[in-house]
């Protein structure tokens, strides 16, 4: 591994997040609104190490009251890493399922969604070995809380937001699985290439 980035191991999990979202999904707009909330210091990164669901879920929601209890300045949103116990892409599917039901239940569900990213994300109409996967392919599985009422507001003054997603499988497909590694090296410890 080059010294520019840490060991792609349990231990760097954070380090390794922040890294990723700096080179790919800010570095390659892929979320165009995350640059602002990382310039402005306002994502917060949390690794939740439990490897049980429960427990996951635990610190799932320790971090959605913290949401619930923080301005918006202070915290926009939170990327939610799972570094143990969530490496199967069904298992972490389940804790999605479980964490959305969860904003239901607790009435959070139009102050809050989730995003999801996984080292083996798979859309459900698409190949495992398809690169447009690759546009939710994290270096470690990661529910990401985001405020409704700040992603409606910052959408309202996007152009075109319905072109985001396929504009990001364009340039999935246009770097490929060697540009990723060029843009990550992390990702040559789980890219297959052919």
């Amino acid at each position: 591994m080059s010294q520019t980035y840490p060991s792609y191991s349990v231990d760097n999990a954070l380090e390794l997040t922040m890294l990723w979202v700096d080179a790919m999904v800010i570095g390659q707009n892929l979320c165009p609104f995350a640059a602002p909330e990382r310039n402005r210091g306002s994502i917060r990164y949390v690794t939740v190490e439990e490897e049980s669901l429960t427990g996951a879920m635990e610190g799932f929601l320790n971090e959605l009251l913290f949401l619930q209890q923080s301005s918006e300045s202070e915290a926009s949103t939170s990327l939610v890493i799972f570094p143990k116990g969530f490496e199967d892409f069904e298992t972490f599917l389940d804790l999605l399922t479980i964490a959305e039901d969860t904003l239901v239940q607790a009435g959070v569900e139009g102050l809050f969604q989730l995003a999801s990213f996984h080292p083996d994300y798979q859309f459900s109409d698409l190949p495992r070995e398809d690169v447009t996967n690759w546009t939710n392919r994290s270096p470690f599985p990661i529910l990401h809380i985001i405020r409704e009422g700040q992603m409606g507001r910052v959408l309202d003054s996007y152009k075109t937001p319905d072109e985001i997603p396929e504009r990001n499988m364009v340039l999935m497909e246009k770097l490929g699985a060697k540009g990723l590694i060029q843009l990550f090296l992390p990702f040559q410890d789980y890219i297959k290439l052919d």
